[in-house]
């Protein structure tokens, strides 16, 4: 089971073979890997090589370490997107082949905070509605959602029954959106967001963050939705200019 040498670096070439190795089910996802001491052996490398190559498929997510406990291989996500793609999570979930749902938490209007006056360009009187929700595949929790528009958006018609906020706000209000401004981060375990995904204390979170623009590049949607990040994954298409 040994790598065969060639001109790259040692660990590059274990990352390689590790993850053959899951392709062909050698390793199966949620399997536990062997102990350190083992698998540098089989592969014939030190085991300071071998730590190198299991922190950098750490933090590609394609293995979770679980302190006392081993390294195990992690599920590959169901969903995955271009994050240079405006698309619904609705949509991403219908691509799948699931069936999206939404569990309805919470509708807010209040006072907007610092942060949305700036964020939406509002005076201190004009309210926001902020709303709680749950995105759920084939009836599994797999996205916490907090969505922020402003009152005067909102049409008297407006239901939480459609799952898509952005077709709501497109056939309710004929505010299309067009484009948004997007950041992404890596969380840990979420005291609040993660019981409610029902996560392992082990399993990150992606936190996108995205200001929704309409045609008339006005501010109307902020949005923040927690992934779970052994469910969801974002490629990003980089072009050389």
């Amino acid at each position: 089971m040994s790598i065969k040498l060639d001109n790259r670096h040692l660990y590059l070439q274990v990352i390689d073979r590790l993850k053959q190795d899951m392709e062909e089910g050698v390793y199966k996802e949620r399997e536990k890997l062997p102990s350190e001491f083992d698998l540098a052996k089989q592969l014939g490398v030190s085991r300071a090589t071998l730590r190198e190559a299991l922190r950098i498929l750490e933090e590609e997510n394609v293995i979770i370490r679980r302190h006392g406990v081993g390294t195990f291989v992690n599920a590959k996500p169901l969903f995955t997107s271009g994050i240079e793609q405006l698309n619904s999570v609705t949509n991403m979930i219908l691509q799948a082949g699931m069936k999206p749902g939404t569990i309805f938490l919470s509708s807010v209007t209040s006072g907007p905070t610092e942060e949305d006056i700036r964020r939406f360009s509002c005076s201190a009187e004009e309210d926001i509605v902020v709303i709680e929700r749950v995105r759920t595949a084939n009836g599994e929790p797999v996205v916490y959602c907090i969505d922020k528009v402003p009152e005067n958006i909102l049409t008297n018609t407006f239901t939480h029954v459609q799952e898509s906020l952005l077709d709501i706000l497109e056939n309710e209000t004929n505010r299309k959106i067009t484009y948004a401004v997007a950041q992404i981060e890596p969380l840990g375990y979420h005291e609040k967001v993660s019981p409610i995904l029902e996560c392992d204390p082990e399993t990150a979170l992606l936190v996108l963050k995205q200001m929704h623009f309409d045609e008339l590049d006005e501010p109307i949607l902020y949005s923040v939705n927690y992934f779970r990040a052994d469910k969801f994954s974002f490629q990003v298409l980089r072009k050389r200019i």
